[in-house]
Formats: C-alpha cells, sequence, structure tokens
C-alpha cells in the first residue's frame, strides 16, 4: 500500500534525526513549512532548548515588497524585454518564496547577534527545493555556515 505525503515526509524526517543533532555551538536549524508560512529555529538538542527562532509572520510587508521590486528589474535587465517594471506605488504580491528568502536572512541576523555562526541543517523531511532551498540560500549569503 502507498504512503501518504504526510508518512513519507516523517520516515524520512526520522532518518534524517538519526544522523543529525544541534549541540550549543552548533545548533541544528530545523525547517517547518505550512501553507501560509515557513517556520525556522535553532535547537540545542542536548539541552532540549530553542535558541533562535524565525518565521514568516515576523518579517513580511515592506522588506519582502522591496525585494519583489528588485527581483522583477533585474529579471527586465538581464533579459533585456520591453517589459513593465513596477512602479514604486503598485502593491507587488509578496510569494511565499520571498517570505522564506527574508526568514533565511532574518535567523542568520539574530543568529549571528547571539554568537552562533555554524549551525547542521535540517530540512524536516522536506526536498530542498523551491522554500526550503530559497531559506537556506538566504541565510548562507546573510553569513551563516552549515
Amino acid at each position: 500500500m502507498a504512503l501518504t505525503k504526510l508518512k513519507r515526509r516523517k520516515r524520512i524526517k526520522m532518518r534524517i534525526r538519526r544522523h543529525v543533532s544541534g549541540t550549543q555551538e552548533r545548533p541544528r536549524m530545523s525547517v517547518f513549512r505550512s501553507n501560509k508560512g515557513i517556520y525556522v529555529q535553532l535547537i540545542d538538542d542536548l539541552n532540549g532548548k530553542t535558541l533562535v527562532a524565525a518565521d514568516s509572520r515576523e518579517k513580511t510587508g515592506e522588506d519582502a515588497k522591496k525585494v519583489a521590486k528588485a527581483e522583477d528589474a533585474k529579471k527586465v535587465t538581464k533579459a533585456g524585454d520591453a517589459k513593465k517594471v513596477t512602479k514604486a506605488g503598485d502593491a507587488k504580491k509578496v510569494t511565499k518564496t520571498l517570505q522564506a528568502k527574508q526568514v533565511g536572512k532574518l535567523i542568520a541576523e539574530k543568529s549571528l547577534e547571539k554568537g552562533i555562526s555554524t549551525v547542521v541543517f535540517d530540512r524536516n523531511g522536506y526536498l530542498y527545493h523551491g522554500r526550503v532551498k530559497a531559506l537556506a540560500d538566504a541565510a548562507r549569503e546573510a553569513g551563516l555556515k552549515f
């Protein structure tokens, strides 16, 4: 009998967790992806404590819209198209991938403030693709090592 998506993800998650654990010096960066948002936390598994946490509800809105407009401008200049770039007053839809990038930058900033520069990445059974990859890449760009 075929497994449901949730059961399959749970199996993969447990397989990953056998090999990945976090310490005080190098915590586990655990990602949770829901339909509406993305959540990430740095966990010390030895003490069972969350050291730093961030989610897409914290840093959305104006910052994400600025990033979206900047990326639109880059696409137009790279492609050389005659497409219209959104004006400064237009409301740009904030995609979940852009939210994930913002959360990646936010978790990196918070962890570097606390003196944490290296982590172990736990994708929590999700494929390393899309929002999970965007979050990880943004965290790396912001200075987190994993």
